[in-house]
């Protein structure tokens, strides 16, 4: 697969945590959560408002990378890294408390099984293009110096 359609792909996934992440900064009020008639309790409102903030600021960084993706693969690696343990939170939530509506086991699958693929196919990509790993010019070999 191309470094253009990891590009594209790429932007598409980030647009989730974008879109999501700013509605999740709504707290209590966001229309998800309005809707299932959560209590008004300060605790909850700024959990979920801090975490909507950092999967907010997750799309962004992964928006970030998508012009040089095939130089950005640890940062790419630890961003979808992120959204494989919020994958491995979910499935531990269903384990133990029952199943959340149909799209949220969808978006479980996502995290747990499209994260990796994610990973793997950046680091495919980094390395056609001659990147190794993609792991950034702060962490690829200098040239030996002389004198």
């Amino acid at each position: 697969m191309t470094r253009r359609l990891l590009q594209a792909a790429t932007a598409a996934m980030a647009l989730i945590p974008v879109a999501t992440g700013v509605l999740t900064m709504m707290g209590i009020d966001d229309p998800l959560y309005h809707a299932s008639g959560l209590p008004r309790d300060a605790l909850l409102d700024g959990n979920l408002r801090f975490f909507g903030g950092v999967w907010l600021a997750l799309g962004l960084a992964m928006l970030s990378l998508v012009p040089q993706i095939e130089r950005e693969g640890r940062l790419f690696a630890v961003l979808w890294g992120a959204v494989f343990l919020g994958g491995v939170g979910r499935a531990l939530s269903m384990a133990w408390l029952g199943l959340p509506p149909a799209p949220f086991i969808g978006f479980t699958a996502l995290e747990l099984l499209g994260a990796p693929a994610f990973i793997a196919w950046q680091r495919q990509v980094a390395a056609r293009d001659g990147h190794a790993g993609g792991a950034g010019p702060a962490l690829q070999k200098s040239p030996p110096r002389q004198g």
